[in-house]
């Protein structure tokens, strides 16, 4: 943001200006860093001082502005902002009944671009290292949090013209006035940053549900189902939630064939939060035990991430698919990320024309990835794996006597009141009308459809 000298667009679930953007700064020392602030709160209007011609615009959830109750301060920094001509901030209530907006962007001057799963609020900043105890882990006001696992994709070039594009019709839906493109053809990319891709055509996939003319867009779910039953080798995913049912009826399908590949899930421990905790467990608790029926070679595997005897949160969404597929953005693994809520992800696909040579970082970051989770170095991970055979049979080689490890998920039966509420999908339903269906005579059974698709599909192969 710093190089920014035209636009900046901010299009995200939730924000919070408390928090300070310097890297693991503790609470209480002071709100500068060197020549400009630390916060959030002050470092935008700031910017605006000290760079003429530069507009900022941020789209916020428009639910999510409840939690100005308890954010004091960040009311005060919205009240300074006001006046400001060139800093416009806006709610977003563009969406049916039960939607949220859920897009993770930020556009710097058309040329830079940042899509996936972090927000810029509180409880989000952590170290590849996930250390168990890190007195840098806190919140604005002080609290404390556990390791947070994050993942995020910026790219430079076409694809952050496109993604303002697609940020600027956001704008409008949600009634900001009509922005130009950008014109700047300097590069804005973070000198310190590695660079990991280089000339890969990156594709767009979005999730809008209809509404006020709109049709829906279910483009993400059509990428998953498709990119899983592609599969031939391995799948390895990491989402904040596993509950939709139809990425499992595609895991399904895959897993029953003859030939199905290796399917790993790096997940959180439990949802943060109790609703959500009842909303998303026991779903995803229904769709294991599910899978593990149509899974006889034991090729479906799920599981959690630990800083010592610490569960790490699991808030990334991304998958690589045979090394060859990367597909990362702000879509979890559920209902709501399917066809309800506005989201928007990111793929490079090495098998496209032109994109060859995007396979062997594709690789490497699947293998630095695990290396992070099983606290070993990338370059041990070539040689593991070819020695254990599987990603699996790798996180068993290296047992657990390490402060960073792996854990297979364990189920647990929810009690009939909480099970009837997963299989009802009220808190995580794929469409609108699906948020009432659960009151409507017949609706919690209606639900049980994918569990009798797949087990019927157990009986006609066993036949």
């Amino acid at each position: 943001m710093l190089q920014a000298r035209h636009r900046i667009m901010l299009i995200g679930w939730d924000f919070d200006t408390r928090i300070h953007l310097a890297h693991g700064r503790r609470w209480w020392e002071k709100g500068r860093s060197r020549e400009h602030p630390s916060r959030l709160g002050s470092f935008i209007p700031w910017l605006t001082r000290h760079r003429p011609g530069l507009d900022i615009r941020l789209l916020k959830w428009s639910v999510g502005l409840t939690k100005l109750l308890v954010r004091g301060a960040m009311v005060l920094d919205l009240l300074r902002w006001l006046p400001r001509r060139r800093i416009d901030f806006k709610s977003d209530t563009a969406h049916p009944l039960g939607a949220c907006h859920h897009q993770k962007i930020a556009v710097i001057d058309d040329v830079l671009a940042v899509c996936g799963g972090i927000d810029m609020t509180g409880g989000r900043w952590d170290t590849r290292e996930h250390r168990e105890f890190d007195r840098r882990r806190r919140g604005p006001g002080g609290r404390r949090y556990g390791p947070w696992h994050d993942a995020t994709l910026m790219a430079e070039g076409p694809i952050a013209a496109s993604l303002s594009e697609l940020g600027r019709d956001r704008w409008c839906r949600a009634g900001g006035e009509h922005l130009e493109p950008v014109a700047c053809s300097e590069s804005r990319w973070p000198e310190a940053l590695e660079i990991q891709f280089e000339n890969v055509e990156i594709g767009i996939s979005r999730t809008r549900a209809a509404y006020r003319g709109a049709p829906q867009v279910s483009e993400i779910a059509e990428l998953f189902e498709r990119q899983i039953l592609a599969a031939r080798s391995h799948i390895y995913a990491e989402s904040q939630y596993f509950a939709s049912r139809r990425i499992a009826e595609a895991l399904c399908r895959r897993l029953m064939e003859p030939d199905p590949p290796e399917v790993l899930i790096v997940h959180p421990a439990n949802a943060d939060g109790w609703l959500e905790q009842q909303a998303m467990d026991h779903a995803r608790a229904e769709l294991v035990r599910t899978l593990g029926e149509a899974d006889p070679q034991g090729r479906f595997n799920l599981f959690v991430p630990y800083a010592g005897e610490t569960p790490i949160y699991v808030h990334a969404k991304l998958m690589i698919v045979d090394d060859r597929v990367l597909h990362i953005g702000s879509a979890n693994m559920n209902n709501r990320s399917m066809g309800l809520d506005s989201e928007c992800d990111l793929t490079i696909d090495a098998a496209r024309p032109g994109n060859a040579h995007a396979a062997d970082a594709i690789a490497a970051l699947r293998h630095s990835l695990l290396a992070e989770h099983c606290g070993i170095d990338p370059a041990q991970v070539p040689a593991l794996l070819a020695r254990a055979g599987s990603m699996r049979a790798m996180i068993e080689l290296l047992g657990r006597e390490r402060v960073r490890t792996l854990r297979r998920f364990e189920l647990d039966r929810p009690g009939p009141v909480l099970e009837k509420l997963a299989e009802s999908q009220l808190l995580d339903p794929e469409k609108p009308q699906e948020l009432f269906e659960p009151f409507a005579k017949g609706g919690l059974f209606r639900k049980r459809m994918l569990l009798s698709r797949i087990r019927n599909r157990l009986k006609g192969r066993a036949a």
